[in-house]
């Protein structure tokens, strides 16, 4: 997780520095991007972008209040298989929508997509887990992600307010879809196999000292 933090603040310094018209012409995901001009890399990019410092406080502190939790429980590796399958089926969404109402040409950038899928995770995981609701009161984890698809839903079928409801919903249907789809959702418990390898190994020491030390003895009686 530490590494998405750097990173997404490192890029947004980075393009701060620079015309950011090209920048979100490049590498912010827009349907004529990916389909006219190519642009395959957009529904991996356009997570590292953000359109001003609250867009991005906001949205790494909410990383970050989610995230710790699930990074500690998945290990590092899984944690950011979640977050980039939540992120580009994000965007994957937000291209088949605009495409079928003809906004092709509009961009979208911001990591909520991936971040919206770790709120479903945190609500799956732990629905009964309270957390405090804009830092004001505290609310079992799983009605919070009900609220939060309400509104979402509630905001796509209402005036353009700049904000991608389709990135929101899609990341997290994308991520209960994952969490939902069974073997694939089961992350190895690395805990477990090691100890059992410690204990295999054991064994094996206990094997071969017996056959050293023990090889004269008649059979063991019980």
């Amino acid at each position: 997780m530490k590494w998405l933090l750097l990173s997404n603040t490192a890029i947004f310094v980075l393009t701060s520095l620079l015309p950011f018209a090209p920048v979100r012409t490049l590498f912010a995901i827009t349907w004529a991007g990916v389909f006219h001009n190519f642009y395959i890399w957009q529904p991996f990019t356009y997570m590292f972008l953000h359109g001003g410092i609250w867009h991005l406080i906001l949205n790494m502190l909410t990383l970050w209040m989610f995230g710790v939790q699930l990074e500690q429980d998945w290990g590092t590796r899984q944690f950011l298989k979640y977050y980039f399958i939540c992120g580009v089926g994000a965007g994957i969404c937000i291209l088949l929508v605009n495409g079928a109402v003809g906004a092709l040409t509009v961009p979208t950038l911001g990591a909520s997509g991936a971040i919206m899928g770790l709120l479903m995770a945190f609500g799956v995981l732990y629905p009964n887990q309270r957390i405090l609701m804009d830092f004001l009161f505290p609310i079992k984890a799983k009605y919070l992600v009900m609220i939060y698809v309400v509104v979402e839903l509630w905001a796509s079928f209402g005036p353009n307010t700049g904000i991608s409801s389709v990135a929101h919903l899609g990341g997290m249907l994308v991520g209960y879809v994952y969490l939902k789809a069974g073997r694939s959702f089961r992350f190895p418990d690395w805990g477990s196999a090691l100890r059992q390898w410690k204990q295999k190994r054991a064994r094996k020491k206990f094997q071969v000292y017996m056959r050293k030390h023990g090889g004269g003895r008649g059979p063991w009686v019980n």
